[in-house]
């Protein structure tokens, strides 16, 4: 790991942990719910708590203005909800495309065990390369997906996180196992910064007793989408998740002190 990419990972993180809020699904789902005017849901998820967001390279004139000093990364491949086969993500970007448009770091998706994982694996050597050379992070966003797995399943998350450790990735972002005490395989199966993805969106306090499950684990925070802006306050649910993951809150200290606890 290069200085470069060292001060980088401090531009989307916070002393080595990470809330970070992917917004890139215009691509993959179209212009849902708090992407429309994806302005203002970048401007409150990072006044909330986000250290960084993340959209594909052609956002990038929508997000520099409204991010309040908070990181940005460039998503580098994707697919559609209406194509042949959402697991069959292509290239979208590149490392060089990505720091023109001023990201400071790069994600990757790859599916573990799909039919998809040869060439998705040596794509994000490629990018990890490319990356190294310019001094710059990679998040691998390495989930266990394919026929007969079970995305859930401890072991097979393991493999997925050691799998973007072994091509050099710096963060990883992986499916969470369901409890704090299934996600420490996970997390020992690797060296690099695991965070995890929320999914589809559920109650506030789901969402923030996974993340406090994660962590629990010695997780090192969230990648969360839906589950943060498409929420009705993105900007508090950001502050709700930031508190667990930055300042080692209760659930129930985060519901309060982010103004959800009324949630029934």
């Amino acid at each position: 790991m290069t200085t470069g990419t060292d001060a980088r990972l401090e531009r989307i993180g916070t002393d080595g942990s990470y809330v970070i809020v992917p917004m890139d699904h215009g691509l993959t789902m179209g212009a849902v719910q708090g992407l429309k005017d994806i302005e203002s849901t970048i401007d409150g998820v990072t006044r909330g708590g986000a250290d960084a967001v993340l959209t594909q390279k052609g956002i990038a004139p929508r997000v520099h203005d409204n991010k309040n000093g908070k990181g940005y990364i460039v998503h580098l491949n994707g697919s559609t909800t209406i194509g042949p086969d959402e697991q069959d993500k292509r290239v979208t970007g590149t490392v060089e495309e990505a720091i023109r448009v001023g990201a400071d770091a790069v994600s990757f998706h790859i599916n573990v065990g799909s039919d998809y994982e040869p060439d998705q694996t040596s794509q994000l050597a490629e990018i990890t390369a490319e990356a190294d050379r310019f001094g710059i992070p990679v998040l691998a966003m390495a989930y266990a997906r394919g026929p007969g797995i079970d995305s859930a399943d401890p072991e097979s998350l393991g493999h997925a996180v050691r799998l973007a450790e072994e091509v050099g990735a710096d963060v990883v972002k992986t499916g969470y196992s369901g409890d704090a005490d299934s996600f420490e395989h996970v997390v020992e199966s690797t060296r690099l910064p695991v965070v995890i993805a929320g999914g589809s969106r559920g109650t506030d306090r789901e969402t923030l007793e996974m993340v406090r499950g994660a962590m629990d684990a010695g997780g090192d925070g969230i990648s969360m989408g839906r589950s943060i802006f498409q929420h009705e306050d993105p900007e508090a649910i950001a502050t709700a998740v930031g508190g667990i993951v930055h300042d080692d809150r209760s659930v129930d200290e985060a519901l309060t002190e982010s103004g959800l606890a009324l949630e029934v």
